[in-house]
């Protein structure tokens, strides 16, 4: 993408401690994992977390993105093996909707998409940048790369719609609709009765997760996601050290698990799961409908649903300690299995670049 896109702009060495500066990482070593200890056999015991902290992040190609509640920046390993850390403009206004529960998350999951979009289409720009001509040789810019170039913005927004569009209609419709199939071979009087419509739509919801599972573990077998979801693991550990209260070294991240509440898989479950209660009530009112207006009733719940898993993820975070409150958590912290992989040090240190960008001088900023 074009450098002189507006919505982007350099982080000064001022600005975070570190420089862009050859690290001499070459592709075998960016690829090998860290050494594991004697103790690797046991499980890790991490320092109990010394605060929650609003600082969220998301993988990207070769590095990672931070969000802090005054800045968001993004670090990405160049070919050359320096790291890039830049600076994403947000708008400094907050409307007074992103403040109100259970309809804040929605807003909030809309912004974090288009940006997180635009992040993750420059990255591959800049994973690029100082990479041998040699590799280059053949990879001349199509006519629609020049016309993202651009047109960054316009390209983001129509990257984070399609998105959520194909989203949508794997996770909520296609379920439906092999639902609406299966109704076909079951008696007009049993549809009727109340029961029938719980087991349909529990039956749904269950299908509903079996595709997002498949989803997941489909993905973490590709050789270019696997290196994503390192980069994803990566951020969490960097997230658990900070809110550990220990300085962000490379030693120190690796310690810390991959594995973190409030992750968007987690939401991603949350979701899913809650989707099957509300359409479950929603079918016991409605009672047994055409297929069109199943589907236009899913499509208008959802932001209803996201409002709520939204909400659920808050509070669960918030309350962590609580036995409830940790067993709600258990699916989500179980699927990030196939969300992230145990990262090495140089891929810690894009992690930390991105992380030290992001943290308020306030430190009662980003509390949770």
């Amino acid at each position: 993408m074009s450098e002189s896109n507006d919505n982007m702009k350099l982080i000064t060495e001022e600005q975070i401690d570190i420089k862009e500066t050859s690290l001499a990482v070459n592709d075998e070593q960016a690829q090998v994992p860290a050494k594991p200890s004697k103790t690797s056999g046991k499980k890790k015991s991490c320092p109990a977390p010394l605060k929650k902290t609003t600082i969220g992040g998301q993988a990207l190609i070769e590095g990672v993105m931070m969000v802090g509640p005054s800045r968001t920046a993004m670090a990405v390993r160049k070919g050359d093996g320096t790291i890039h850390v830049e600076e994403i403009k947000q708008s400094e206004k907050t409307t007074y909707f992103e403040k109100v529960p259970f309809i804040r998350g929605c807003i909030r999951f809309y912004k974090m998409l288009v940006t997180g979009t635009g992040a993750l289409m420059k990255s591959a720009d800049i994973s690029e940048e100082g990479k041998p001509e040699e590799a280059k040789e053949g990879q001349k810019k199509s006519r629609l790369d020049e016309f993202a170039d651009r047109h960054f913005n316009l390209m983001t927004t129509i990257a984070a719609i399609v998105g959520i569009l194909i989203s949508v209609g794997l996770f909520i419709l296609a379920p439906r609709l092999i639902v609406e199939i299966a109704t076909k071979f079951i008696p007009e009087d049993l549809l009727e009765l109340t029961w029938m419509s719980v087991v349909l739509n529990v039956a749904e919801g269950i299908l509903r997760l079996l595709i997002f599972l498949f989803y997941l573990i489909f993905a973490s077998k590709l050789k270019d996601i696997k290196r994503v979801w390192r980069y994803h693991g990566a951020e969490h550990k960097t997230i658990a050290c900070y809110e550990a209260g220990l300085p962000l070294t490379v030693e120190n991240v690796l310690k810390q698990t991959r594995f973190h509440p409030r992750c968007g898989t987690s939401f991603m479950f949350n979701v899913l799961a809650i989707s099957i209660i509300i359409y479950t009530v929603i079918g016991i009112f409605t009672g047994a409908q055409p297929a069109w207006v199943n589907l236009l009733i899913r499509l208008a719940a959802i932001p209803i649903i996201c409002s709520i898993s939204y909400e659920v993820l808050r509070f669960v975070g918030r309350h962590d300690r609580n036995p409830f409150c940790r067993l709600m958590s258990k699916p989500g912290l179980w699927l990030q299995k196939f969300t992230t992989a145990e990262p090495d040090g140089p891929i810690v240190e894009v992690a930390i670049a991105s992380m030290q960008a992001v943290i308020p001088e306030n430190k009662e900023d980003d509390v949770w």
